[in-house]
């Protein structure tokens, strides 16, 4: 935060006349310019809202109550012995009248004589052209953990309770992600039924973390207990994920590895990748977020990269997370001219941002097939690797029956040799759907589930591999390229076939 705060004080000592602030945290942004003002005097701090009007001036309480413009008047007539940082509220309101945009552009330039500066705080806006040149924009964090404590710590000193140091440590990572106003109402609650914050208040950290995420419209906060366990197969992308598992520690620091980027999990539809997903998150420890990309486009122009924006800082102030982008073939892999455009721009923020990050977020993104794909997704640096989760083979099949009639029918011990070899070309979700299948052949018989429920199962269900076998066979011949790593060989496997 610190870095942030010394930016601030440099583009007020620079006299940067108009500074967008993009947040909707206003109380934050206030007290955050107050302390501002405190360092940079004999500046100082005033707000102006269009109910209350001008505030924090002596004999000047009230002015432009309801009247936008003549806050501005005031300011561009204040004298430079009198150095103020102006705070305006909801002021993007009023930015689409010719008036208020042109004596915001007359600011800009008259402002660079004397050492006054208005701060907007919007966190959603689009900004007229006109005005865009003139406008520094200054994107302001979520709180960090050193905030959280801070303030988690203040609140338990004005309400007279008391709160334990590893107590305090493990609330405070839980409420990374969360804006202060949330923290606050965690807090609050807390306090309001117990008299004091506890390790009680982890599930409401975690609703509200669930709330939080809801309402940005594009991430959903998933909540699994899949395991690596529940998938049958994929032995190498489970030892290659325990490898990128330890390269989160701190040990993993001091030797010299960077944070694990992600990975890319392309193959068929019911292959396991959404569900090693899950199992990612659930394995690490980590909150599983998924975005839909189909949300990021909204319909005004800008709103999209907004959107973006405000996605990928929500994530990584929530690392360490799983960030799970589902389908990422289908959001990015349209025709930019039908949509002016905005799909590219959304598509190299988020490029620039998978190359560039140094959060603790693990991004796992899944696609059915690679022909949409653009190429700069593919390209080394987005993804620590890319693998191909192919149909099962003989011993995944398997594995994955044997795996699915345990957790319905534990202890029933069935040969499934036959099965097996009746089941080529089928993937891990057929499997499942032919074990459920025979279970109802077997529950409508009122008898246990045999091997004949089975086969029978399995001869009436049409696997994908045949409806789509042109598209499977292509997408083979893509990953046999080297462009992928086989997700069910083990490398050992590989270089030493013997």
């Amino acid at each position: 935060m610190k870095v942030w705060e010394d930016h601030l004080d440099l583009l007020v000592r620079a006299r940067t006349p108009l500074i967008w602030i993009r947040s909707s945290e206003e109380e934050r942004v206030e007290v955050l310019l107050k302390r501002a003002a405190e360092r940079l005097q004999p500046r100082r701090l005033a707000s102006w809202d269009y109910i209350e009007g001008l505030q924090g001036i002596l004999n000047s309480e009230g002015t432009g109550s309801r009247q936008p413009m003549a806050v501005l008047e005031w300011l561009k007539n204040l004298e430079a012995t009198n150095p103020t940082i102006l705070l305006v509220k909801d002021f993007h309101r009023f930015c689409e009248d010719p008036g208020i945009s042109r004596m915001l552009r007359n600011l800009s330039i008259h402002l660079r004589k004397l050492p006054h500066t208005v701060v907007l705080c919007s966190g959603h806006w689009n900004p007229p052209v006109d005005l865009e040149e003139a406008l520094t924009i200054l994107d302001l964090p979520l709180p960090q953990e050193p905030e959280i404590r801070t303030l988690l710590s203040n609140i338990a000193l004005q309400t007279d309770s008391s709160i334990e140091k590893d107590v305090l440590e493990e609330l405070t990572h839980a409420c990374s992600g969360l804006s202060e106003i949330r923290v606050r109402q965690v807090a609050a609650r807390a306090l309001a039924q117990r008299g004091q914050i506890g390790l009680e208040d982890l599930a409401e950290v975690l609703e509200e973390k669930r709330q939080t995420v809801a309402r940005s419209e594009v991430l959903e906060y998933c909540v699994t207990n899949a395991t690596p366990a529940d998938i049958g197969g994929l032995d190498a992308l489970k030892n290659w994920l325990d490898q990128r598992h330890q390269a989160f520690s701190n040990e993993a620091r001091i030797f010299g590895l960077p944070l694990p980027r992600g990975v890319l999990l392309v193959g068929p539809q019911g292959t396991g990748k959404s569900l090693t997903a899950k199992a990612i998150a659930h394995s690490w420890s980590m909150p599983l977020l998924r975005l839909d990309v189909g949300r990021l486009f909204a319909g005004l122009v800008g709103a999209s990269e907004a959107r973006t924006r405000e996605t990928i800082q929500r994530a990584e102030a929530m690392a360490p997370c799983v960030l799970w982008i589902d389908e990422i073939d289908k959001g990015f892999g349209g025709d930019a001219r039908s949509d002016g455009g905005t799909s590219q721009r959304v598509l190299a923020n988020v490029l620039t941002w998978m190359a560039e990050k140094t959060s603790a977020v693990f991004v796992v993104a899944t696609a059915n097939g690679v022909e949409r794909l653009p190429a700069e997704l593919l390209r080394k640096g987005r993804f620590d690797e890319i693998f191909m989760l192919d149909l099962p083979r003989k011993e995944e099949r398997f594995s994955i029956l044997t795996l699915h009639i345990d957790q319905r029918r534990p202890g029933l011990n069935i040969p499934l040799d036959a099965v097996v070899d009746r089941t080529e070309g089928f993937s891990g979700a057929e499997l499942e759907q032919a074990v459920i299948e025979a279970m109802h052949f077997a529950f409508a018989e009122r008898r246990e589930l045999e091997e004949s429920d089975l086969i029978l199962a399995a001869s009436q269900l049409i696997p994908l591999s045949r409806t789509a076998k042109e598209q499977l066979d292509s997408l083979k011949q893509w990953a046999a390229g080297g462009r992928a790593r086989p997700a069910s060989v083990m490398l050992s496997k590989l270089t030493n076939p013997n």
